[in-house]
């Protein structure tokens, strides 16, 4: 009895080893989604598409808006201070308070930057999203340029001049094109001012052209398993023909100042008020 007990043992052993290994191999062929565990990040895509009306936004093209024949020749606007809402009410922001892993340009010259990825966005279903147009008072200074290298490069290099040195901040929209059928140039810049002297006084705010964005979703955006992205909508129609109705004479085409600014600012982000989408809106998630 005690020999047959030791060759039980002895062919137990392996039988044992055997059984672990394969269950192992089981537990490591798994995919999550087999198992239905949900990673705890992962990314949101979000593409800009930049329209006039129902049309496709394209340099160079003439379009009517507010009874006017306006052709874009350059299109550039700065987005920052992203936040994703949850379906509970949750508001997740994305790198608020730096401008180098949070904001961005749009610039119609350039499709790649069309898409901005947002990377390790928590899981979980996503019903609305909140976004700047322009970049915060709380970071908007030229003088910060060593905290924030990549963005101040990005807004600064030839092909994109968002900077806006007079207010020692940035542009937050830079449109420039023609009007009255090509005869007459149009030259639209936007961003927030400052009260006192650049050179020799502390940094006082003046006009604050950053808008915040408020845009619900169609449909929830899950993320988990999925890397959903998200359609946004920018219509240059509202630029002259949103909450304000403008007409391009006068002084109007050269909007380099504060009395003129204000109002284009609240067509193209909103005035925060009456109007939190401005120009923007949600196309579709995918």
């Amino acid at each position: 009895n005690l020999k047959t007990m030791k060759s039980f043992k002895l062919m137990a052993i392996p039988a044992l080893a055997f059984a672990m290994t394969l269950t192992a191999c089981r537990n490591n062929d798994d995919a999550p989604e087999k198992n239905n565990v949900t990673p705890e990040k992962n990314n949101v895509t979000l593409h800009f598409d930049n329209v006039v009306g129902n049309q496709a936004l394209e340099l160079g093209k003439t379009y009517t808006s507010n009874n006017q024949n306006i052709t874009f020749n350059e299109v550039k606007y700065v987005i920052s201070n992203i936040s994703l809402v949850k379906t509970d009410g949750k508001e997740v922001p994305y790198n608020i308070d730096n401008l180098d892993k949070g904001a961005t340009v749009v610039n119609l010259a350039d499709a790649k930057t069309f898409d901005y990825i947002l990377t390790d966005i928590p899981a979980g279903n996503y019903k609305e999203i909140k976004l700047g147009l322009g970049v915060k008072k709380e970071l908007n200074t030229l003088l910060d340029q060593e905290k924030f290298p990549k963005f101040f490069k990005l807004t600064g290099k030839n092909e994109t001049k968002m900077h806006w040195e007079w207010g020692t901040g940035y542009r937050f929209t830079k449109i420039e094109g023609k009007y009255d059928n090509n005869t007459e140039d149009f030259s639209i810049h936007t961003g927030s001012t400052r009260k006192n002297n650049i050179e020799t006084d502390p940094f006082v705010p003046g006009v604050d052209a950053f808008r915040e964005v408020t845009l619900s979703l169609p449909s929830n955006a899950v993320v988990g398993t999925k890397a959903p992205k998200i359609t946004i909508k920018a219509d240059f129609d509202k630029l002259l023909n949103g909450t304000n109705k403008i007409t391009l004479l006068g002084n109007i085409p050269n909007v380099h100042n504060t009395n003129n600014m204000i109002p284009i600012v609240d067509n193209l982000g909103g005035d925060g008020k009456d109007n939190k989408t401005g120009m923007f809106s949600v196309g579709k998630v995918e």
